[in-house]
């Protein structure tokens, strides 16, 4: 049975620690449900290995993230890292505008300014199982260098500090059964009364006496 249409779409955003697989995570949702939609976010940062502009993220050079911010084209940015990441705001707003569902994996800076701008927004919070396997992670990322492992895992503390202010917790240790915690979160919140097109024509045929 094919999903009926949202009267207004609805945003879940990802936050996690740097290494607790955010991204992984979005593209196996991505994989098993074609109705959603990923906003892929703007970064100054260099590509990783294996990472495709327009894909994963739209690389951009400094000086062409500061025109966007000039042109208020971000629902939000921000310094993470040492680099700038920003969410682009006309295919957020489009996408809702349409009834459709908007994933994004950001940062918990990020998350808390869409949040402020569209109180409607879903948060989920990925936790890694542990500290140790966090660590473990970013130290397999042989792309990055150690100092850099260590800026992230010390950001990481201030990130899970956050994860009280989200609306769902998942622990990403089992990652089919992570996907399918979250699978059953985007379910739930597509099936609030406030998101559905109750007006006469969307509403299914009840005086046709079926079961």
């Amino acid at each position: 049975m094919s999903a009926r249409k949202l009267s207004q779409g609805f945003a879940v955003i990802f936050s996690a620690p740097s290494g607790a697989g955010k991204s992984t995570v979005c593209r196996k949702l991505l994989q098993k449900n074609r109705n959603l939609r990923f906003s892929i976010s703007c970064t100054t940062r260099a590509p990783r290995p294996g990472e495709r502009d327009g894909k994963d993220y739209h690389f951009l050079s400094l000086e062409e993230f500061k025109r966007k911010i000039h042109r208020d084209e971000f629902l939000e940015w921000a310094l993470v890292h040492d680099h700038y990441y920003g969410t682009p705001k006309r295919f957020f707003d489009d996408t809702l505008s349409d009834g459709g569902i908007v994933i994004l994996a950001i940062d918990v800076q990020g998350a808390h300014s869409i949040r402020r701008k569209r109180p409607q927004t879903v948060t989920v919070f990925l936790l890694p199982p542990s500290w140790r396997s966090l660590r473990e992670r970013l130290q397999g990322r042989r792309a990055d260098a150690k100092e850099v492992v260590e800026r992230r895992l010390a950001n990481a503390k201030g990130e899970l500090s956050q994860a009280r202010y989200y609306d769902y917790l998942v622990v990403n240790d089992n990652l089919a059964e992570a996907v399918s915690q979250i699978e059953a979160v985007i379910t739930a919140e597509r099936l609030r009364v406030g998101r559905q097109d109750l007006s006469l024509d969307g509403l299914p045929d009840l005086a046709a006496g079926r079961r």
